[in-house]
């Protein structure tokens, strides 16, 4: 079986490749206006929040490879229950089944990354 670490990074990957998806359908659908999201015009600092906010999974990778057991279990517990947590309000504010769809794969795969994180001895 995969070490434990490797199965952490992979569920961040998986979850970021699944926020991507969704952007990249939301676009081919036509489901967006350029500068805007949910009708209010981003500013550059909304534009700064997201960024951070997105930049967390690829960056969770980098912690899940390296940091030892107990700190590990910890920070991927705390950070995946955040963004469960932030995905579950956002949910009824996506209009497309293809959205609501890919926010539940998400919450899944923040389920996965706690009982992997608690698996770490």
């Amino acid at each position: 079986m995969l070490d434990v670490k490797i199965i952490l990074a992979g569920t961040w990957i998986a979850l970021m490749l699944t926020y991507l998806l969704g952007d990249v359908l939301r676009i081919f659908a036509g489901d967006f206006v350029p500068g805007k999201i949910n009708g209010l015009q981003m500013t550059q600092a909304m534009w700064l929040g997201i960024a951070v906010l997105m930049v967390i999974p690829i960056v969770m990778i980098i912690p899940s490879l390296t940091l030892d057991h107990v700190v590990n279990k910890w920070v991927n517990t705390i950070v995946a229950i955040f963004f469960f947590g932030f995905n579950l309000i956002g949910l009824p504010t996506y209009p497309s089944a293809y959205d609501k769809f890919l926010i539940v794969v998400g919450l899944v795969i923040n389920v996965l990354t706690v009982w992997y994180a608690w698996q770490l001895v």
